[in-house]
């Protein structure tokens, strides 16, 4: 199995942050559905103030390039991830219309 870990951070308006989190306690199942025949077998997002830690874990199939393809051809992903740009706001110094970025795992006890 293999985990990523990823952040991003939300625009800084309390009324826009409630409701990107009302969004994901109610993802559209086509999501849902992606997300799993990616090969994720488990996601999870944290909250804190305006930034986003979602942590993925993985089976052997998954990479992130698969992903991404798999995502490109999706409608469905593209209208989600269009609606969720309302509310999210790339990190400093990323590239234009990079998301969540990939973490360096610094520390494993």
């Amino acid at each position: 199995m293999k985990r990523y870990c990823f952040a991003l951070d939300l625009k800084n308006d309390q009324n826009l942050i409630d409701e990107y989190v009302s969004y994901h306690k109610n993802v559209w199942p086509e999501i849902l559905k992606s997300i799993k025949d990616s090969g994720i077998i488990d996601a999870e997002i944290y909250l804190v103030q305006d930034r986003l830690f979602m942590i993925v874990e993985a089976d052997d199939s998954f990479s992130l390039e698969k992903k991404g393809e798999m995502d490109s051809k999706n409608e469905t992903v593209q209208k989600w991830e269009t609606l969720m740009w309302n509310y999210q706001k790339a990190l400093p110094n990323s590239k234009p219309g990079e998301k969540w970025k990939l973490m360096d795992c610094i520390f494993k006890l």
